[in-house]
C-alpha cells in the first residue's frame, strides 16, 4: 500500500516537466490555475478511491475468514438489514457529493473568460497549425499571422525534442489573461497542451474559445489530440510564455516584418 501511495501522490511531484518524459506516469508541472485544479481534483478522487478500496478489501477478507465453511458450517439465513442498507446507500451518495462539488467548480471555471488582454486565433490544418494575433491588426492585410510546422528530424538542433519542436512558436505574455479562439480549416483537430490544462476541439465552421492564464515563463509542448489523418502525430504545439517586456518586443519585431 505504501508503494501504491508513492506512485499516486509523490511521483507527480518528481515528474515536473513541460513536455512528456520517457516512462512518465504523473502529470506535467502545472503552469495555469486550471491545470493545478485538475491535479488537485485528481488527488481528491484518488483519496476516496483508496478509502473505498481498503474498505472493500477489508470486508471481503473478513467475510472469507468468518464465514468459512469450517468456522461456520451452518450458514445463517439473513434476509436483509435495514441499518446496513441505509449505510451503504447514504455513504456512496456523500462521497459522490464531495467529489461533485470541486469538479463542478472546476468545470465552470473552464468556461469563464476574464476580460482578455490578448486574443489569439489558432487554426488547425492538415497537418499544421496557423495563428493570428488580431489585436494588432490595422487592416485586413496587416496582421501578425504565421504557420507553425513541425521541425523534421534532420533539422533538429542539440537539445530539441523530436516530434515536438516547431519553426514558429506561439509567444504569449506570462501572468496575463489570454483568450484562445480555436477553429479548423478542413477536418476536426484538437489544440491540447497538458501543462496549461488546455484541450479544445478545432471544428471547421465553428469558433471555440478557452481562457489561459500562464503563471510562469517557460516553453510548453502539446500536440493535436484528435485523429485528423495520416500526419496526425506530426502537428505539435509549442507555447512560449515570456515577460511582458519581451512580448512587446516580439510584437514590435513582428509588426516591422509585415
Amino acid at each position: 500500500m505504501n508503494f501504491f501511495l508513492f506512485f499516486v501522490f509523490l511521483l507527480p511531484i518528481f515528474s515536473l516537466a513541460d513536455a512528456p518524459e520517457a516512462w512518465q506516469i504523473g502529470f506535467q508541472d502545472p503552469a495555469t490555475p486550471i491545470m493545478q485544479g485538475i491535479i488537485d481534483l485528481h488527488h481528491d478522487i484518488v483519496f476516496f478511491m483508496i478509502l473505498v478500496l481498503v474498505f472493500v478489501l477489508w470486508m471481503i477478507t473478513r467475510t472469507l475468514y468468518h464465514f468459512h465453511y469450517k468456522r461456520n458450517p451452518i450458514p445463517e439465513k439473513i434476509i436483509h438489514g435495514t441499518a446496513i442498507e441505509i449505510a451503504w446507500t447514504i455513504t456512496p451518495s456523500l462521497i459522490l457529493v464531495l467529489i461533485a462539488v470541486p469538479s463542478f467548480a472546476l468545470l465552470y471555471s473552464l468556461d469563464e473568460v476574464v476580460d482578455p488582454a490578448v486574443t489569439i486565433k489558432a487554426i488547425g490544418h492538415q497537418w499544421y497549425w496557423s495563428y493570428e494575433y488580431s489585436d494588432y491588426s490595422q487592416s485586413d492585410d496587416q496582421s501578425i499571422a504565421f504557420d507553425s510546422y513541425m521541425i523534421p528530424d534532420d533539422d533538429l538542433e542539440l537539445g530539441q525534442l523530436r516530434l515536438l519542436e516547431v519553426d514558429n512558436r506561439v509567444v504569449v505574455p506570462a501572468n496575463t489573461h489570454l483568450r484562445l479562439i480555436i477553429t479548423a480549416a478542413d477536418v476536426i483537430h484538437s489544440w491540447a497542451v497538458p501543462s496549461l490544462g488546455a484541450k479544445c476541439d478545432a471544428v471547421p465552421g465553428r469558433l471555440n474559445q478557452i481562457p489561459l492564464f500562464i503563471k510562469r515563463e517557460g516553453v510548453f509542448y502539446g500536440q493535436c489530440s484528435e485523429l485528423c489523418g495520416a500526419n496526425h502525430a506530426f502537428m505539435p504545439i509549442v507555447v512560449e510564455a515570456v515577460s511582458l517586456e519581451d512580448y512587446i518586443s516580439w510584437v514590435s519585431n513582428k509588426l516591422e516584418e509585415i
